[in-house]
C-alpha cells in the first residue's frame, strides 16, 4: 500500500467483496494491516459521501459488525474504516506491535 498517502484518521483495509453482475461490490468482511478478519454482519446503507473524519470521498458502506455500526469507505483504488471508529477488536493496538518489534 505504499501508493496512497499516509492519514492517521485512516485505517486501510483488505476487503473481500461479491461483485455482483449489475455492477455494484457488495463487501463481505475486512482486515487491516496485522489485525484479524473481520465478519461484516449486514450492510445497511451504501451512497456516496465524503469521509468528515479522515478527509476524501467515495462510496461509503455503512455496515454492522458484531451490533456495532461501522464506516467502510470505497475511495478509489483502496479501502479505509476512520480511525475514531475503530476499536481494539478491528484492528491491532499499537501497544501489542511495539511489543513485538522489542521481543
Amino acid at each position: 500500500m505504499s501508493a496512497h498517502r499516509e492519514n492517521e484518521e485512516k485505517i486501510y483495509v483488505c476487503v473481500r467483496a461479491d461483485h455482483l453482475l449489475d455492477g455494484r461490490i457488495r463487501p463481505l468482511m475486512f482486515r487491516a494491516q496485522g489485525g484479524p478478519v473481520v465478519r461484516i454482519d449486514r450492510i445497511t446503507d451504501v451512497r456516496e459521501a465524503p469521509s468528515l473524519k479522515a478527509g476524501g470521498q467515495g462510496m461509503r458502506y455503512t455496515c454492522l459488525v458484531e451490533g456495532q455500526q461501522i464506516y467502510l469507505f470505497h475511495d478509489d483504488l483502496y479501502w479505509f474504516i476512520e480511525a475514531g471508529q475503530a476499536d481494539e477488536r478491528f484492528t491491532p493496538s499499537r501497544k501489542s506491535e511495539y511489543d513485538k518489534v522489542v521481543r
